[in-house]
């Protein structure tokens, strides 16, 4: 099967030193400003709602849609991009999100809002398509691990303190100040990336087949995406409606909710970290420890009566779930390491298709049993994740 060779050696860059990790950062930037964005409606669905003049149900659409549109747009952006300097790709990517973010703060109706989703879904797919699989050639081989460990934080930092940060600004100054301070990140993000980012020329373009060769051919792709989908869509069936599970089985107020939330993200970017320090040398190590983290962390949460071993078993579900993002992506890299912006695009919608299905499959489990029925169809989607890991796949699955 030929291959888009986007990192092979004509087409690579590895500038290593200050300069490789600078570029690092300036990605992992752009990643938080986007991360921060696609979540900051959790945190300010109530206030919007009110604003738009509509229910908090049609409101959480500004969740939903850039979750389906980002899973549309990784693949389509790494096909259409053709042999355009990734750099260039990544800047233009980055001015749409704050294009989006700006729209959105001034928006007079939900549609208005929602079309400013649409761009910034596109934007957070097409990125994360990009810059996924750029560590091998900005660091050294045997910096790849740590590298895109660090480019991946900027999920859980946008957890940490993006989503929490945009939260508390919103009681002060508004849920719109926020998007627009959210707009001045991503200005922030692209700046980085100018600067930052060393020219990636790509020597030849990948093409839809090319994506298709991959489905047909990678087994370990195929495993990767079916973990993907498993892994991701049991945690978002179970943390979407983590604050009414908080409140009802733990008896949390508001405000203890916020703090553990907080504690799930630092849990979550300790996680992401000691992942990718593990991952390099034993990926199906680490994605085995997440499933069963997670398959263990679902009756745990349906068992908890109090606060702080509520906030303790929320603590150890961050830690577990901090790692999927570096181990599914190391494996995607490992299992196609010639097709790295294929096999990741194909990650990317996999991983942003999971979550708007967790969500709907945990708002139909939480009506027809309530909250213990979401946790334990979380539950069951853990187990089986954990179970391919677990089952021996010698010529599909990358060696360790």
């Amino acid at each position: 099967m030929s291959a888009p060779r986007t990192g092979s050696a004509a087409a690579r860059t590895t500038p290593g030193g200050i300069r490789g990790w600078s570029a690092v950062a300036a990605v992992a930037l752009g990643i938080f400003a986007l991360m921060t964005t696609e979540l900051l409606p959790v945190g300010l669905l109530t206030p919007m709602a009110g604003d738009l003049g509509v229910d908090e149900s049609r409101a959480g659409l500004a969740v939903t849609v850039p979750g389906i549109v980002a899973a549309a747009a990784a693949p389509l952006t790494a096909t259409v991009a053709g042999r355009i300097d990734r750099r260039l790709v990544l800047a233009a990517l980055l001015a749409l999100l704050v294009a989006g973010n700006l729209v959105t703060a001034v928006g007079s109706d939900l549609t208005a809002v929602l079309a400013a989703r649409v761009a910034i879904g596109a934007a957070i797919g097409g990125f994360w398509a990009v810059a996924g699989g750029l560590a091998p050639r900005l660091v050294p081989a045997r910096r790849v691990g740590a590298a895109t460990a660090v480019i991946f934080s900027g999920v859980s930092a946008a957890s940490v303190v993006g989503v929490p940060l945009g939260t508390l600004l919103a009681e002060a100054y508004g849920w719109r100040a926020v998007f627009g301070a959210a707009g001045l990140l991503g200005l922030l993000a692209l700046a980085g990336v100018l600067a930052a980012v060393p020219p990636l020329p790509v020597e030849r373009s990948l093409r839809p087949a090319d994506l298709g060769g991959l489905l047909r051919d990678g087994g370990g792709v195929r495993i990767g995406l079916v973990l993907t989908l498993l892994l991701v869509a049991g945690h978002f069936t179970a943390y979407t409606f983590v604050r009414p599970l908080l409140h009802e089985q733990a008896g949390m107020g508001a405000a203890a909710v916020g703090w553990t939330l907080l504690l799930f993200g630092a849990a979550g970017l300790a996680g992401n970290f000691m992942a990718g320090m593990i991952a390099a040398r034993g990926v199906r190590g680490v994605l085995g420890t997440v499933a069963g983290g997670l398959a263990l962390t679902m009756p745990l949460l349906a068992t908890v009566g109090a606060p702080w071993p509520g906030a303790l078993v929320v603590g150890f579900w961050g830690l577990a779930y901090g790692g999927v993002s570096v181990g599914l992506q190391t494996w995607m890299l490992r299992a196609a390491p010639e097709q790295a912006e294929g096999a990741t695009s194909l990650f990317v919608a996999a991983f942003n298709a999971a979550i708007a299905l967790g969500a709907l499959g945990g708002g139909l489990a939480l009506d027809t049993a309530g909250l213990n029925g979401a946790l334990l169809l979380a539950g069951v989607l853990s187990v089986a994740a954990l179970a391919l890991v677990a089952v021996p796949h010698p010529r599909a699955v990358p060696h360790d």
